[in-house]
């Protein structure tokens, strides 16, 4: 049996995991590979979706060979065939522990953020990776949740080699294998598509997760530890105070959005761009809350030192961002800013006004350097997406992005000229913010999220 990639073999091993839906399931995946498999899973079952964090002690001069594995909460299982017949010392394999310890807890800071794994107490437990190997990693996996108090676990896997349950022994309550093929030597040469996950991609599932389990009220599910989110949905049209001023906009949030992005466009544009509303939209899709407005008054647009003043743009962000905090939708959720053009500067002067933290900053085709002194007083962690035919504009980026302090990344789309007009290069921006967002979303603690 072969997979397409990841998902598709997380939807035909839901398919014979259907007799679990009637418990009480938690399906954890194991970062990376084994979390998209786990997110079909959880989605077919209707459940919660949480990680559980193990990394595989691979062989110093083969690291895909894993002697071993640890885990949260001590865990740790250690193949001692494999050791010998590897030749490996307690001196290595103490070396290649430290390291993947300290990746351990780096992931955890990473994917949980200040939350906590949801409660597994008599539950099931159904870990899912996207194959067998060796079993280290697995064994350390179920050893891990039922020391977190899982009545029954259930390891379930796509492929295997022959005789893997032999190497689990009774770690699992049952184990559950789509296939076990002769020949086989590593789990890849079973994946047509077989790319690493990355970290976007675990962000991601484990979000949307949450915002089925909000959606349906799951007291086990991620919100009932703190997370806020919109009831949604809500899309209308409204006039967003920023001071004295009043300013037309668009609010658009999905039901169980865990975060809400402000536009901020370039010069000569509005909220009707059409580059901006197609960002927009994917960022609805994957359930993040959207405000496209104008930055000034229909009078004011008409006046070109207006239309190129940072420092006035930028305080109408930051007041249309305070206004933004006071909306029942929206009071809660935390705030991220997306820059277009001249936009990118107003936004990252706002970013150093507001009060409460932003979570994010994407500039698209931005001008960050127009925010001057500001730049080194950013905070939010910073996307700058620039096309890669857009010399002069690419060049000013870099020379912005020298001056900034926080936690930043430049991505080059290539063959996109400054308006991204080019087919495929719009969609490759919105990706790229989706991302970007809904990572720092997700890592933003719960206190700094709203008011």
């Amino acid at each position: 049996m072969y997979f397409e990639d990841r998902v598709d073999a997380g939807r035909r091993l839901a398919a014979r995991l259907e007799h679990l839906k009637s418990q009480d399931v938690i399906v954890l995946g194991l970062p990376r590979g084994g979390v998209p498999v786990a997110a079909q899973v959880a989605y077919a079952l209707d459940a919660p979706l949480d990680i559980c964090l193990v990394r595989k002690l691979g062989v110093p001069y083969q690291p895909e060979l894993g002697m071993g594995a640890i885990g949260e909460d001590g865990a740790r299982v250690i193949n001692d065939e494999v050791m010998g017949r590897a030749g490996v010392s307690p001196a290595d394999l103490a070396k290649v522990e430290r390291h993947e310890r300290d990746v351990l807890w780096e992931r955890a800071r990473r994917y949980r953020g200040d939350r906590a794994p949801l409660a597994l107490d008599g539950r099931t437990a159904v870990v899912i990776d996207d194959g067998v190997a060796t079993g280290s990693t697995a064994l350390a996996a179920c050893r891990i949740v039922r020391q977190r108090g899982a009545a029954r676990v259930v390891l379930a896997v796509p492929v295997a080699p022959p005789g893997w349950t032999d190497r689990l022994g009774a770690a699992a309550d049952e184990l559950i294998c789509l296939d076990t093929p002769p020949g086989f030597y590593a789990i890849g040469q079973f994946y047509a598509d077989f790319d690493q996950t990355s970290d976007e991609e675990v962000l991601s599932c484990l979000a949307s997760a949450e915002r089925r389990s909000r959606a349906r009220g799951d007291p086990h599910g991620r919100a009932a530890q703190g997370t806020a989110g919109a009831a949604g949905p809500v899309d209308r049209e409204t006039d967003v105070a920023a001071g004295p001023v009043r300013l037309q906009g668009r609010l658009t949030v999905p039901e169980g959005a865990v975060g809400v992005v402000m536009f901020a466009h370039g010069s000569g544009s509005s909220r009707h761009s059409p580059r901006n509303r197609f960002v927009a939209a994917g960022l609805n899709e994957a359930g993040l809350g959207t405000l496209l407005f104008d930055l000034l008054t229909e009078q004011e647009a008409h006046d070109r030192a207006k239309v190129f003043d940072t420092p006035l743009l930028g305080r109408r962000l930051a007041d249309a961002t305070a206004w933004l905090r006071e909306q029942p939708e929206t009071e809660r959720l935390p705030v991220g800013y997306f820059g277009a053009s001249t936009g990118a500067a107003a936004a990252l002067w706002a970013e150093t006004e507001t009060g409460a933290p932003i979570a994010a900053v994407v500039s698209r085709g931005g001008r960050p350097d127009l925010a001057g002194d500001r730049l080194p007083l950013v905070s939010a962690p910073t996307l700058l997406i620039v096309g890669g035919e857009d010399v002069m504009v690419l060049d000013l980026n870099r020379q912005a992005q020298a001056r900034l302090r926080c936690e930043n990344r430049l991505e080059v789309v290539p063959d996109a000229t400054h308006l991204f007009e080019e087919p495929g290069t719009l969609e490759a921006v919105t990706e790229l913010a989706r991302n970007w967002f809904t990572d720092h979303f997700a890592a933003l603690p719960h206190s700094a999220s709203g008011r």
